[in-house]
């Protein structure tokens, strides 16, 4: 690895640094790293300074001069690990330990011992996914009826929960989103130090990371967006002293509060300094100065600002508590009465006593709290899971959510809440009266994240080159020609000139595309009598363009019981309905079972009914709160009667503008996952886009390929469905980033394209009347449209966005539709079958 140092920075420097710093004004990059330098009085400055941000917080947070600290037991679930760090003794090698892994009776005697002395917390350290190197933990967890070491994390942490009551925080190292949400109901915080941003630590040889693939500072970022976007409570930090430079220090800081902005998930930030440890790769490196230390907590503190909560291990800085807590710090950490600190088994924790005292002799008040903090204590949904709430409500102060310090835990079911129905449950109806109560939930200011950080998220694309020109001509041609052709990477410029396409060219691909439609499926143009049915809209995932969601306590909230979805399915039958629809919020009450009730109760009450239900995001989430594979989720729904899924939650299959239109969401992979899995198994599904938002048609390309990709491999999809935005009430439009929906324009050319580019993999495109209108779904059917989707009876997640084309549609209306496009119209199954008389 190439040895790099820092320059001293020049005293100049430093003074404007403080400057801005003391009254409050943005530092860069450059500026916060002459701080890192600073000394003498510009250092006792720099700690001044971020001593009275710290002060300014706790005021605010209503704790002033508290600095907390978490009572808590270590718990080692396996020192084995996949990754080689170079300054690590924790992780070990198989024949140096008794057993890969602690058994559930050990994880629980040391649960227990903790809960009988009066700890909180237990946290569960552990190596990153042992069983993919060692083949020992492969063994280990097979014996055991284990899939991974994660499963088995999960299972204990249920058990010290049911056990002994002490809470869960959770590091089990890089998690992917879906793992996130598997483990989020059964720990109320999770942490993953973030350690460094310095790439050539990872992959140089020599570095300190090198040969370790968890420790890729891209993975590792990753992780702290993938928590935010499932609402963990998430503990991380940096690493000082490792080889990485002071301005890749400052780079890290800049990442986390990046992060933090746009989730508000990370309830604390570490500044931990690096101690050389023999039989270590890096036994010969000179620690971490406390001086460094101190900078480096003061610079975090200045530039995370008054309400981070930012900690210091305080058996790392040699008895320094005075200038650590002068530097900023408002957290000790965990600290153990009953276990030693395994990742640095050298440096015993301080005695409770000895800490609160050297606390007080700076000045401040100690405290304790529990392994999530309060603010996050206090908000309760979306941070903590209901099946952990009773748990942390136990020992927290409902005033503070500080800990209750004289709360002994006591084991309690690890549980379903109990689930409350009712609310606006005519919502279906009045939506299209009264309307809804306000144009944006009670929480808009929060849940979404800081708006400004989303805005710089916002990508303009690719402009075409030569549209309405060679590429366009060329573009028309194939469309002419083979159309399917479009979708190959070789003919990008010329798909993406026929996205832009206006005037005459936009009019002659709107034909090129009813003549392809005609030779495809003719001209009939189909229909599904069908009841959409919105069980729930409690929802915390804060989609950004949602206006659907509400939160449990907002006016327009409601949940529908069981019998009250059958009913509805039974009123629908008689009725005429062929087909029910069935998708709600991603609500933290639904239990487990929900799903498969509804199913269950829908086919009891009418047999023959077609039940399209769940989307990917609904199936992903509830087979993460089960603990169960997507696989076999949806095999129980299945067997509970699923006909087919709704291919919603797509949006844009596109990472990049999938976190900034939707926050929470699955990601495009996950989408992926699920409906590949769902075809597999003989659940088939739509297909849909949503567009016209904060995307281009670079991604709408990318989508439609992504979509062919699973045609192609499964041939599970039944149509495409495009979905104009629908922005009036959206979240992400009233704050001023998304644009007001599709253009006319827009409208013509997806649907055009719809139809050319999944030629020969999706035979039936569907415009939705809902947010296109009479007048505009006419329009589509005149250029490569066949369907109208269904009469849908009721129709709320549009109505609640601002569409105003009403809720229902009768057979007679969609046969007008289709008549004023100069075409018949017939009525389908949902697989576009023939309905039998």
């Amino acid at each position: 690895m190439v040895d790099r140092t820092d320059s001293a920075p020049t005293e100049a420097s430093v003074r404007r640094a403080l400057r801005r710093a003391a009254t409050g004004r943005a530092l860069d990059v450059d500026e916060a790293t002459a701080l890192l330098g600073a000394r003498g009085d510009a250092f006792d400055e720099l700690l001044g300074i971020a001593a009275g941000i710290r002060d300014a917080g706790l005021r605010e947070a209503g704790r002033p001069g508290v600095v907390t600290y978490s009572k808590k037991v270590f718990i080692p679930l396996t020192r084995l690990c996949r990754d080689r760090c170079h300054y690590c003794t924790f992780a070990t090698v198989p024949h140096r330990l008794p057993a890969p892994f602690l058994d559930r009776d050990e994880v629980l005697a040391i649960a227990r011992e903790g809960a009988a002395q009066g700890c909180k917390e237990a946290l569960f350290t552990l190596g990153d996914r042992p069983e993919e190197r060692w083949p020992a933990a492969r063994r280990w967890l097979d014996e055991r009826g284990y899939e991974s070491t994660l499963d088995y994390l999960r299972a204990c942490a249920v058990a010290v929960l049911e056990e002994t009551g002490l809470l869960p925080h959770l590091n089990p190292g890089v998690l992917s989103w879906a793992e996130l949400q598997r483990l989020k109901p059964v720990a109320p915080s999770m942490g993953m130090m973030l350690e460094t941003t310095a790439t050539r630590l990872w992959s140089e040889p020599g570095g300190p990371h090198f040969g370790s693939p968890d420790k890729e500072p891209a993975v590792r970022l990753r992780v702290l967006d993938d928590a935010g976007r499932v609402g963990v409570p998430f503990t991380t930090g940096i690493l000082i002293g490792i080889g990485e430079t002071h301005a890749e220090r400052v780079d890290a800081i800049f990442a986390i509060r990046r992060a933090h902005r746009e989730y508000g998930h990370l309830q604390e930030v570490i500044v931990q300094n690096f101690r050389a440890k023999p039989d270590t790769a890096m036994r010969g490196m000179p620690d971490a100065e406390l001086h460094d230390l101190a900078a480096t907590v003061a610079v975090a503190r200045v530039l995370l600002g008054p309400r981070a909560r930012i900690q210091a291990p305080p058996n790392l800085i040699a008895g320094e508590y005075d200038l650590l807590l002068r530097a900023g710090i408002d957290d000790w950490g965990g600290v153990s009465p009953v276990t030693p600190d395994h990742v640095n088994p050298e440096r015993p924790w301080p005695q409770l006593d000895e800490l609160a005292r050297r606390t007080a002799e700076g000045g401040l008040t100690l405290r304790e709290r529990l392994t999530v903090y309060p603010e996050y204590v206090r908000a309760g949904d979306p941070w903590i899971d209901p099946r952990v709430l009773a748990h942390v409500t136990a020992l927290a102060d409902p005033e503070t959510g500080l800990a209750v310090e004289d709360a002994r835990p006591v084991g309690r079911p690890w549980q379903e809440p109990e689930e409350v129905f009712g609310g606006r449950t005519d919502l279906h109806v009045t939506i299209d009266t009264t309307g809804r109560t306000g144009d944006r939930r009670g929480d808009f200011d929060s849940v979404y994240g800081d708006w400004a950080e989303v805005a710089t998220k916002v990508t303009a694309g690719p402009v075409p080159a030569g549209a309405g020109d060679h590429d366009l001509r060329a573009g028309l041609r194939l469309a002419a020609d083979d159309p399917a052709a479009l979708l190959e990477p070789r003919h990008t410029d010329a798909a993406l000139a026929l996205f832009a396409a206006d005037g005459p060219a936009l009019d002659e691909l709107c034909r090129i595309a009813d003549d392809v439609r005609r030779s495809a499926v003719g001209d009939d143009v189909t229909y599904v009598v069908n009841r959409n049915i919105n069980f729930s809209n409690v929802c915390y995932v804060g989609c950004r363009f949602c206006a659907f969601a509400q939160r449990e306590r907002d006016a327009d909230a409601y949940r529908l019981s069981v019998d009250e979805v059958a009913d509805r399915a039974e009123e629908a039958w008689a009725a005429g309905a062929t087909e029910v629809c069935l998708q709600g919020g991603i609500d933290p009450k639904m239990p487990v079972t929900g799903y498969a009730d509804i199913v269950r109760a829908i086919k009891a009450r009418v047999p023959e009914m077609h039940v399209h239900a769940f989307s990917p995001m609904e199936i992903v989430t509830a087979a993460a709160k089960a603990g169960v594979p997507v696989r076999e989720w949806l095999t129980r729904l299945r067997e509970a009667g699923l006909d087919t899924i709704p291919g919603t939650a797509a949006e844009i299959l596109d990472d990049e503008v999938r976190w900034v239109l939707t926050k929470g969401k699955l990601p495009a992979a996950a989408w992926v996952e699920v409906v590949t899995t769902a075809h597999e198994l003989g659940i088939r599904s739509s297909s849909t886009m949503m567009y016209g938002h904060v995307d281009h048609p670079g991604q709408w390309l990318a989508h439609f390929r992504v979509l062919a990709g699973v045609q192609d491999r499964t041939g599970g999809f039944t149509e495409f469905v495009a979905l104009p935005f629908v922005h009036t009430n959206a979240p992400i439009y009233l704050a001023g980033i998304a644009r007001p929906g599709p253009t006319w324009r827009e409208n013509r050319a997806v649907h055009a394209m719809a139809r050319l580019l999944l030629h020969g993999r999706i035979d039936n495109i569907q415009c939705s009347w809902v947010k296109l209108g009479d007048a505009g779904t006419v329009a589509m059917l005149q250029g490569g449209c066949n369907d109208l989707g269904g009469t849908l009876m009721e129709e709320t997640i549009s109505r609640m966005a601002g569409s105003a084309n009403g809720s229902a549609r009768t057979e007679e209306q969609l046969r007008a539709i289709a008549a004023a496009a100069g075409r018949p119209a017939r009525r389908r199954t949902t697989a576009y079958g023939a309905v039998r008389p």
